[in-house]
């Protein structure tokens, strides 16, 4: 296999002291990745290493700017314009002005990517110190083993939540927790539905009730019944006809307590580049909890509303951040966006000091949400967590890397399920595998609903 002609040009003599190996047999921590940024002033490219945080605020902080990832259209074209799929970390690529992490100088040899080919090109580090050494050295790139996530103590959360407002004093973020949040309550509809759900002489009557009294919320309900995703025979005519006939019980109780919290906080403007869609997110995670739930033993499944409920609130805490943290919130949507390969829970713990599942966790606890749900919430990253309803975190952590490896963006890179953990919630994984094809093959189902959420 010979190097692409952009390469070989961009590496001039360097080329011949160049191996290729594939990317599998290279070691983690001598991959390289190129970020491209852009602002007002122009265009720039970072390297550092691949599996290493890039600390964007640090970054523009050292070099006086506003640097954001490059919308991806503009990537495309850069990557049109070399004839290359991917551009692997070579500064004369683009020449464009280059910032090289100072912890890649430390590497012995560095391996460069080379995109759908699945080969990367392995050179001594001085050679890779030689061809860039026009480039600018800043410290910008942490560790990612460095940043210790808190998924095993909720007993801390809260000491947590008032330790990131104390780092904020800057922003005159002083008060205690409850002061300062400014979260709103809990909605009245939502109340409402929360007695019902513990409520064991609750009657459909009840349901439909809560939801006229609510007309979008009403609306809404016929809405859904009425649309293709549930194929529906005859006209839907009313709450009660869309409740009995077509939607059942507890579906719209989860919906109606879903798109009732949805609202309680406004969706943000700013998000990170390539994002999904909260509604859609919450869909998809939905479904596939209510999918993982109905396949598990009978003696054994958790309550399927209550897992199909916690797959709909999986993100919620995007929104509660968002709210709380405003001027935090746009580092957070950069770093994202120049970190695609890590997991949002590093990222918002490196910047924030907590994470928006221990901040949701927090909230819904306040707001009386079943445990089930708050726990599935707060464990929902750490498939290793077996305390109190576990299933329900278990089924969504499995559901996202489900979901993640079918090429639907929920954050992440889809990590491989054991066997162990398929047999531990009594699943066989052929049938959840065909399962969760069928799933991602009803995409546009799946966007239909979303999109019915956000009217």
């Amino acid at each position: 296999m010979e190097l692409p002609v952009a390469v070989r040009q961009a590496l001039g003599e360097s080329a011949a002291g160049v191996s290729l190996r594939d990317v599998s047999q290279a070691r983690d921590n001598e991959l390289l990745r190129m970020v491209l940024l852009t602002d007002e002033q122009g265009n720039l490219q970072a390297i550092c290493r691949q599996d290493d945080l890039l600390d964007i605020n640090a970054l523009n902080k050292q070099l006086g700017r506003d640097l954001r990832v490059m919308k991806r259209r503009e990537q495309v074209r850069v990557r049109e314009r070399s004839g290359l799929t991917e551009l692997p970390a070579l500064p004369s690529l683009t020449g464009w002005p280059t910032v090289v992490d100072e912890r890649v100088d430390e590497l012995v040899s560095v391996a460069l990517v080379l995109g759908d080919q699945n080969l990367c090109m392995v050179m001594p580090g001085e050679e890779f110190r030689t061809i860039t050494v026009a480039a600018d050295r800043q410290s910008f790139a942490v560790a990612r083993d460095s940043i210790a996530v808190n998924l095993n103590s909720p007993e801390k959360d809260r000491d947590q939540l008032h330790s990131a407002i104390r780092r904020f004093t800057t922003l005159r973020i002083q008060q205690r927790l409850e002061d300062t949040l400014e979260l709103p309550p809990l909605p009245e509809t939502a109340q409402r539905i929360i007695h019902l759900r513990v409520n064991p002489n609750a009657v459909m009557g009840d349901l439909v009730d809560v939801v006229e009294s609510d007309p979008s919320l009403a609306a809404q309900v016929v809405s859904w019944a009425s649309s293709s995703f549930y194929a529906a025979a005859g006209q839907v005519r009313s709450v009660h006809d869309a409740v009995s006939r077509i939607l059942g019980f507890d579906l719209v109780m989860n919906l109606a307590m879903g798109l009732s919290l949805g609202r309680a906080l406004k969706q943000p403007q700013d998000h990170p580049e390539g994002y999904v869609d909260y509604w859609q997110q919450a869909i998809w995670q939905a479904q596939s909890a209510g999918i993982l739930a109905s396949m598990m033993p009978r003696g054994e499944r958790p309550v399927f509303g209550l897992a199909y409920l916690s797959g709909l609130l999986h993100n919620f805490g995007y929104l509660v951040l968002a709210q709380v943290f405003p001027p935090h919130f746009k580092l957070v949507c950069r770093s994202l966006e120049a970190n695609p390969h890590i997991d949002s829970s590093l990222i918002e713990h490196f910047l924030l000091g907590v994470t928006r599942e221990q901040i949701a966790a927090e909230l819904m606890q306040n707001w009386g949400m079943p445990d089930e749900v708050n726990l599935a919430i707060r464990n929902q990253k750490n498939p290793d967590y077996d305390g109190p309803h576990a299933v329900y975190s278990k089924l969504l952590w499995l559901g996202r890397q489900l979901l993640t490896r079918r090429g639907v963006a929920l954050g992440g890179t889809g990590e491989e399920v054991s066997d162990e953990f398929y047999e531990s919630l009594g699943l066989n994984r052929k049938k959840v595998e065909e399962q969760f094809d069928e799933l991602v093959h009803s995409k546009d189902s799946i966007m239909a609903m979303a999109g019915m959420m956000n009217q």
